[in-house]
């Protein structure tokens, strides 16, 4: 389903349709009996009746200006070795067919935006080519926080020296402040906490406004119950902080929100049990 606001249009590529993480493994604080109490608003639409669990994607956003064409974050990759996880170990999935499916092919992509620089937000920054990573998409500039650069160029993570160094090493590579503008459409803002540079995106059009918000959120349910950081944040309390802030703020502000995990995109609005997440039409 294509979204439009204004002149600007969102497709979603969806590369995996489901986690491999439970939601109390994934939110550790979280407890079942509090996440059955939020099923009458995440029922249906942010539920996966086929795991009897929250659902979850892993997915790229496909944004196109007047004037970009865009991708905000690239997924898990094919071909990458991925030993800790079966569905992501050496992975052929039809990414790249799906993006064309869309409209788009990786040379008509003008930018690549990483809200942080987890393994499944990165992998299809490079492909393999002859044996060796390569930038899937060669006319695009790709870019990402400093901060986060600083942090992550130290660590010996098998997803930065496959799918980001080879970027940086091309030339290919623009870090940016935390707020940053992309052009006049697309801007970054610093949401710290899940990782030290992770960013948001936000869209201005002259038909409203939408937030692409990356790991801020990993399942539906952290909209009602912000407190709950995942296994995954650098900083929990730092995360969870950033992410109650966001929720209050957004809601009933009409902004479309388009986390990188949910199963939709939707708006946050507040009713008289707390806050919700009302899915997209």
């Amino acid at each position: 389903m294509t979204i439009r606001l204004g002149d600007v249009t969102i497709d979603r590529v969806i590369e995996i349709p489901r986690s491999t993480l439970p939601t109390t493994d994934m939110l550790p604080e979280s407890r079942k009996e509090i996440i059955e109490r939020h099923y009458s608003w995440l029922k249906p639409h942010f539920f996966d009746e086929s795991v009897g669990d929250l659902g979850s994607r892993i997915q790229s956003y496909v944004v196109r200006t007047p004037r970009h064409t865009v991708i905000i974050d690239t997924g898990v990759g094919n071909d990458k070795p991925r030993e800790e996880n079966a569905l992501w170990h050496r992975r052929q999935g039809t990414y790249l067919d799906d993006l064309v499916a869309c409209g788009v092919t990786p040379e008509q992509v003008d930018f690549v935006l990483c809200t942080h620089l987890h393994i499944d937000h990165v992998g299809w920054n490079t492909r393999l080519q002859d044996g060796r990573w390569v930038p899937t998409f060669p006319n695009a500039t790709y870019i990402f926080a400093g901060e986060e650069w600083e942090y992550w160029r130290w660590e010996k993570d098998a997803c930065i020296a496959d799918s980001v160094v080879p970027v940086v090493e091309a030339g290919r590579a623009r870090l940016a402040a935390p707020d940053d503008a992309i052009d006049s459409w697309l801007q970054f803002e610093p949401t710290p906490g899940h990782t030290p540079g992770h960013v948001n995106v936000r869209l201005t059009t002259s038909d409203g406004q939408a937030i692409f918000c990356g790991d801020l959120m990993h399942r539906t349910v952290q909209v009602a119950e912000p407190q709950w950081s995942s296994r995954f944040c650098y900083d929990r309390r730092q995360a969870a902080a950033t992410r109650r802030e966001f929720v209050e703020r957004h809601a009933d502000s009409g902004i479309l929100i388009l986390p990188a995990h949910f199963p939709r995109p939707g708006y946050i609005v507040r009713e008289r049990e707390g806050l919700r997440f009302q899915a997209a039409s």
